[in-house]
Formats: C-alpha cells, sequence, structure tokens
C-alpha cells in the first residue's frame, strides 16, 4: 500500500465494528495513528486496536457515549491530546431506528438527533483547536439523507440530511484553514447491524443497479481517498456510495 497518510493523526468515532473499524483499519494500513471510540463492546475494540497496531503505527480505543456531546467532546479532546493534535477526524458513531410517525414517538425523535448531529457538532466544535490546517472532517451519512425506498425512515433520514447541511457551512466556515469537510452516504452496506443476508437485504440489493450490497472496505476505500492529498480539491460534498441505488 502507498502510505498516502503517513504520520497523519486520525479519530474516528464508532470505530469498534462495522464501517467504523474498516476505516480505522485502512487509515492505519496508509499509515496514520488512530484512535477509535467505543460504546460498550470492548473485546470489538481491543481488536479493532490490535489491528491498527499491527501496521506498525500507535491506536487505541477510548469508550465514550455519543448520545452525550460533553462525553464526545471529552473523547476527541482526549485523542488528540494523546495523537499530539489531529490531522482526520471521522464521525462514524450513529443510531438508526426505523418506525413511522405516530408510532416512534418523540423521545425516539430526540435519540436519534442526539446521537447522529448533536454528539457531531459537540466532537467537531471541541476538536477545532487540534486540528491542523490542510486537515480533514469526514462525516458517515446515508443516501436516506435524499433517497427513502420504504416508510418509517423519517428521522434517520433527517438527521442524515441534517449533517449534509453542517458540512456544507463548515466546509465553508474552515476553508480558509485549509481544512476539508466532506460526507460519505452509504447505501446498503454488509455488515453486522444490516447483513446482506438479513431481513433487509432481500429487498434492498435488487434496488441497487449492481444487484449486490456494498463492503464495508468499499466504504473505507473513499474515506482514505477523502483523507489523502488526492482529494485536495473537494469540499463540502456529499458523495454516494450505493452501488447506484438512488440514481
Amino acid at each position: 500500500m502507498s502510505k498516502r497518510l503517513q504520520g497523519k493523526k486520525a479519530f474516528v468515532t464508532g470505530g469498534s465494528r462495522g464501517i467504523g473499524a474498516a476505516i480505522a483499519r485502512r487509515l492505519a494500513a496508509e499509515g496514520a495513528d488512530v484512535a477509535i471510540t467505543f460504546a460498550s463492546n470492548q473485546a470489538a475494540a481491543d481488536a479493532t486496536v490490535a489491528a491498527l497496531t499491527a501496521e506498525g503505527g500507535q491506536g487505541f480505543a477510548l469508550q465514550a457515549n455519543a448520545a452525550d456531546p460533553q462525553a464526545a467532546a471529552g473523547a476527541v479532546r482526549s485523542a488528540a491530546e494523546r495523537l499530539g493534535g489531529l490531522d482526520i477526524l471521522v464521525h462514524n458513531a450513529g443510531v438508526a431506528t426505523f418506525a413511522p410517525i405516530g408510532e416512534a414517538g418523540f423521545d425516539e425523535y430526540r435519540r436519534q438527533f442526539g446521537v447522529n448531529v448533536d454528539g457531531i457538532y459537540a466532537a467537531t466544535e471541541a476538536a477545532l483547536p487540534t486540528v491542523r490546517d490542510g486537515g480533514r472532517i469526514l462525516i458517515i451519512g446515508s443516501i436516506n439523507a435524499h433517497w427513502m425506498p420504504f416508510p418509517g425512515g423519517a428521522i434517520y433520514g433527517a438527521t442524515k440530511a441534517a449533517v449534509a447541511g453542517l458540512a456544507r457551512g463548515w466546509a465553508r466556515d474552515l476553508g480558509g484553514r485549509g481544512i476539508l469537510v466532506n460526507v460519505i452516504q452509504p447505501g446498503p452496506i454488509d455488515t453486522d447491524l444490516n447483513p446482506a443476508q438479513g431481513p433487509y437485504g432481500a429487498v434492498l440489493a435488487p434496488l441497487t443497479a449492481l444487484k449486490r450490497y456494498g463492503t464495508a472496505d468499499e466504504v473505507a476505500a473513499l474515506a482514505a481517498f477523502l483523507a489523502s492529498d488526492e482529494a485536495s480539491y473537494i469540499t463540502g460534498a456529499t458523495i454516494d456510495i450505493d452501488g447506484g441505488a438512488a440514481i
């Protein structure tokens, strides 16, 4: 591998499994030192950290509740202190529950916005003093921000539309420092939370142009590109990686 990120310092929220773990591993393989957060699965976090350190760099995990803005902010400050600053901030932690209006309830609305939007805002604000000029902020959004193929996804889709709006604004705010802010919007991706062979697979896979789920490693490859110098003129973008589901 080309080690495009040699010497960079990265922080990935929700990095113990799925897309977050794949991104953390790919950044480490490209030469970055990587810190991750996890909610409760210590074993999964330890496995990811082992993979990170196997690449020869620094890797560690911090437990943090993404639903708590103070915890989210504290984790990014701790990571930046241990790493000696940040070059790459990846917001991956998120939650999703699907229920139609009238059934979901306002508490569920607040829960999803608390994790998917409030936590990202708090962590970004806390990270800014430690993110070096020319750094990268990546948000893992969803094509559900603009594509909703079934009922019940209004709250989740709204949270992902909200972070896309934040990213466009932040790209303007931070452009003077050369900090690039972009959103990766996955479609159906094969993870333990949404397995290709699970209950949604038979419905979602045929809706893609490629007739299959994507992999977490495919999302990670896009994240590594956006974190690299090769993406130096891309900011404020929302990039779908969905196998053509939303076309």
